[in-house]
């Protein structure tokens, strides 16, 4: 894995936005917050996502045998998970350690947040 520092999504620009059920994004609100959506829009991204949230942190050394896939693949994954701003990590001697952005997954809860008056339509 490279060492450059990768950059990452602005939450504080995420936080900026009203649920979508409130107002309707500007385009450079839908600008900040799609790569979150688009990174947990690949079937293995979002499978990574819930294996490491579903942990405090996880090591990849446990997250590359889950998947019949390279790993160089899964880094790339990972990656990606990254600079969305939707994990943390930190080298640790020879692997790397994987934790969750609360704070991504809490502003992306509140931009999907439905009033409670809120009704599907044709209901």
């Amino acid at each position: 894995m490279s060492k450059q520092t990768l950059p990452v999504v602005d939450l504080q620009a995420v936080g900026c936005c009203a649920p979508l059920a409130v107002r309707p994004m500007d385009a450079g609100q839908a600008a900040m917050v799609a790569p979150m959506f688009k990174a947990l829009g690949d079937p293995v991204r979002l499978r990574l996502m819930s294996m490491i949230a579903s942990v405090p942190e996880m090591c990849v050394c446990d997250l590359t045998p889950a998947f019949d896939l390279s790993g160089p693949t899964i880094s790339h994954h990972l990656k990606v998970l990254r600079e969305a701003g939707l994990v943390d990590s930190e080298r640790r001697g020879t692997w790397v350690w994987y934790r969750v952005r609360p704070e991504a997954f809490r502003q992306l809860g509140a931009l999907l947040d439905l009033p409670a008056t809120a009704t599907p339509a044709g209901a």
